[in-house]
């Protein structure tokens, strides 16, 4: 654990954090909820108080105080299995608010949040909902956490949100799928407001949709194919995987399996594209070769996780890549919080496409991202073309976009 809960420069943090605050505009400093957490109230029915609770498999998640003007969230996940597990902390936001001014022109809500994390990069996310909403995917919205040194202010705007007079809003932060450990996330506060859309600006942090609408890969300027790609196996450590085939007719084909233990990476030669801007998110491609799991599956059961590779060797060569060569001795390599857990596309030759965030895509670029990794998430054997097969557009492919503007400042300095 990282950040420690009783910190000796909290009271520092806590004054700059008030500054901050007088330093807001006009229309957010009157909040109409605000939780400075110089006290924390709890409320299992979350109506007076937070209520906080975990789902989806074994982590357990605790809130308390964490010194004056700080709370903790803490959660253990170490006797989860799956790792799709998920903790929040929600409470009644409305109680002082006047829902009838979100029938005016340009009125929505806003949630607000200062927080720092034990682990990085990790994504949290924010979201508002009533005692009648259903779909809790709605007006929710992750946000990229790239360091566990800094705070970091993060905050969503909603569109459309139907709440009326007589309603609870709830607001609520939640943390999933961060891995195996043990995990923190500090707040300094928490604040809802009902604001003038026009007036308020933008919103803060790095905003990641959570499962947005997938585009066409032809809607990109950029598609890379994969520059190596290898499966390792964490049962056969010292072993290269590169001639993984499948026999058929006067060639075998050449495959990337994710099952069991085993593992396939992919890295890219982004060398050429050093100090480009990203804008918005991109696609991972993989064409199927071959898939097999139950017919009848549990939630998220059978799928394939696509993850950053954050450590390692940042140049190995598919053809001598193992386990072990990979790690060198490191224990943190991949993520253990997914980009994205996919379902494959049955159909041999069929297209599967993966969302990759702009974030994660910023940091491929700049090389802190040192490929992507798929791992099985529960019984899945699916099988994608390698690189090395004569149809090249079967292998794996990266499409994203530049902003013109940088790929013009990387056309100047090639020249």
């Amino acid at each position: 654990m990282t950040i420690p809960r009783q910190a000796s420069h909290m009271g520092g943090a806590r004054k700059g954090s008030l500054l901050a605050l007088l330093l807001l505009p006009g229309p957010l400093l009157n909040a109409q909820f605000i939780d400075r957490f110089d006290s924390l109230s709890i409320d299992r029915r979350g109506v007076d108080g937070w209520t906080y609770f975990s789902g989806d498999g074994s982590a357990t998640i605790s809130f308390a105080q964490a010194g004056k003007g700080f709370a903790s969230i803490d959660v253990d996940a170490r006797n989860d299995t799956l790792g799709i597990w998920w903790g929040l902390i929600r409470r009644r936001v409305s109680a002082q608010m006047d829902l009838g001014l979100l029938t005016e022109p340009r009125r929505a809500f806003r949630i607000e949040a200062r927080i720092k994390v034990s682990h990085a990069p990790r994504r949290v996310n924010l979201h508002l909902n009533t005692q009648r909403t259903t779909d809790f995917h709605s007006h929710l919205m992750e946000f990229d956490i790239p360091d566990t040194a800094g705070w970091h202010t993060i905050s969503m705007t909603t569109r459309g949100f139907d709440a009326r007079p007589g309603d609870s809003v709830y607001g609520q932060l939640a943390l999933m799928d961060w891995g195996l450990e043990r995990y923190r996330v500090l707040l300094d506060y928490l604040r809802v407001d009902i604001v003038k859309t026009d007036s308020a600006g933008p919103d803060k942090g790095v905003q990641v949709p959570y499962h947005p609408p997938v585009p066409s890969p032809s809607s990109f300027d950029r598609h890379e194919p994969v520059s190596h790609d290898a499966i390792i196996d964490r049962d056969f450590a010292e072993s290269n995987f590169n001639l993984w085939s499948a026999p058929g007719g006067d060639e075998r084909t050449i495959l990337l399996t994710v099952g069991g233990s085993q593992w396939v990476i992919l890295r890219w030669d982004l060398a050429k594209f050093a100090g480009g801007k990203v804008v918005g998110s991109g696609l991972l491609e993989l064409t199927t070769y071959d898939l097999q799991r139950l017919p009848e599956r549990g939630k998220d059961f059978g799928m394939v996780r696509v993850a950053e590779i954050s450590g390692g060797d940042p140049r190995w060569d598919q053809n001598a890549v193992t386990w072990n060569a990979l790690h060198r001795g490191e224990s943190a390599v991949v993520n253990d919080q997914m980009i994205i857990d996919i379902d494959v596309a049955p159909r041999r030759g069929g297209s599967t496409l993966a969302t990759i965030s702009q974030p994660v895509l910023q940091r491929m670029i700049d090389g802190t991202t040192r490929g992507l990794a798929l791992k099985p998430l529960g019984a899945v054997q699916a099988s994608f073309y390698a690189l090395e097969n004569r149809r090249a557009e079967f292998c794996a492919k990266l499409h994203f976009t530049l902003d013109h503007h940088s790929t013009g400042d990387l056309h100047d300095k090639r020249h």
